[in-house]
C-alpha cells in the first residue's frame, strides 16, 4: 500500500465524515426550528434589516455586570 492509496482512503473517509457532519446538523437545525426552540427565519433578517434604530432580533436578559450594578 503506498501514500497514494492511503490518501485516497483518507480523502474517501473524510467525506463520508463530513457528510454526515453536515446531515446531523441539518436535521439539528430542523428539530430544533420545528419544536420552536429557535426562529431562523427571524435571525436571517438580520442582513436586511441593519438600521441602528430597528429592534433586537432576540431580547435576552442583560448582563451579569448590568445586574450587579443595578442591585446597588
Amino acid at each position: 500500500m503506498d501514500i497514494r492509496e492511503l490518501q485516497a482512503y483518507g480523502t474517501f473517509f473524510m467525506t463520508i465524515f463530513l457528510v454526515v457532519m453536515l446531515y446531523g446538523y441539518i436535521i439539528y437545525l430542523y428539530r430544533s426550528e420545528k419544536k420552536g426552540e429557535k426562529d431562523y427565519e427571524k435571525l436571517g433578517n438580520i442582513a436586511i434589516d441593519d438600521e441602528i434604530d430597528s429592534d433586537p432580533v432576540n431580547s435576552s436578559d442583560p448582563l451579569p455586570s448590568d445586574n450587579k450594578e443595578q442591585n446597588k
